[in-house]
């Protein structure tokens, strides 16, 4: 007989109790998550997939435009909706944890049985967010390199070699850094807790806040980890993240797991 899944109002209710982040907690999710993502690698390679398949056209957009700085900002702003693009490899895992199914179909179904509760809320205020990135950094560039010659990012590398380019990449990455930090602290347990839990978005994101800022070593280590292998995965023309961005993504269910109580 094919087990049931819980509908949404069956879901545990309220804030879980958060513990410290045990030792060695990276190394387990990251082990734990390649084993979900090998147990189940359609729906991952399906968002891996589309993922890569949305930069390319963006990259193609932005040629054809003519606007290709628009490319420094989006591979900038991609790790603040990271978390969003892997949102269904969190419920593969938490599926797999629990020894319901976890095909493409029901996982969809999952997610699509959320839209009138409170994950899609912190869902738009990161997308909210990244938009607001782009109006930023456009500003920032403006405000720096707005009277410069320049064609493109592609044949005008020259331009960020100088004073105002060189101030320019400083206050943006600094900026992003802000950005990146602070919904990082938001969503790291936040986005796994509204899936797996019946509680305010409100209180999701403070919860996770605050834990990030009881054990900044332990979780920016964490974050650091996310940053290294997304960006490497970017490298050969974004195709890496078709494998690190599911697999962080089930990495990332375990990381909560390991710190909520009745996660499973």
């Amino acid at each position: 007989m094919t087990a049931r899944v819980a509908h949404p109002s069956q879901m545990p209710t309220g804030m879980p109790s958060l513990t410290p982040p045990p030792t060695g907690f990276i190394a387990h999710a990251l082990r734990a998550g390649w084993r979900d993502f090998r147990a189940a690698p359609g729906f991952g390679l399906l968002t891996g997939g589309g993922a890569v398949a949305a930069g390319w056209m963006l990259f193609a957009l932005t040629v054809w435009a003519g606007h290709t700085f628009w490319l420094i900002l989006a591979v900038f702003g991609f790790p603040l909706i990271a978390p969003l693009c892997a949102l269904g490899t969190y419920e593969v895992s938490r599926r797999i944890g629990a020894g319901l199914p976890a095909d493409a179909g029901t996982v969809l179904g999952r997610l699509w049985r959320t839209r009138g509760g409170q994950l899609p809320w912190l869902s738009m205020l990161m997308v909210v967010a990244l938009l607001f990135w782009f109006f930023l950094g456009h500003m920032i560039f403006a405000l720096f390199l707005g009277l410069k010659p320049m064609v493109n990012v592609t044949t005008s590398l020259e331009v960020f070699l100088t004073a105002d380019g060189l101030m320019m990449l400083a206050l943006g990455s600094a900026v992003g850094a802000v950005f990146a930090l602070v919904f990082f602290a938001i969503c790291v347990l936040g986005l796994p807790m509204l899936l797996a839990r019946e509680v305010d978005y409100m209180t999701a994101i403070l919860g996770s806040a605050a834990h990030v800022q009881a054990h900044p070593g332990p979780m920016l280590g964490w974050a650091a980890v996310i940053v290294a292998l997304v960006f490497l995965a970017m490298l050969p023309g974004l195709i890496g993240l078709v494998v690190v961005l599911p697999w962080l993504g089930h990495a990332s269910w375990h990381v909560y797991a390991q710190m909520a109580s009745g996660a499973r």
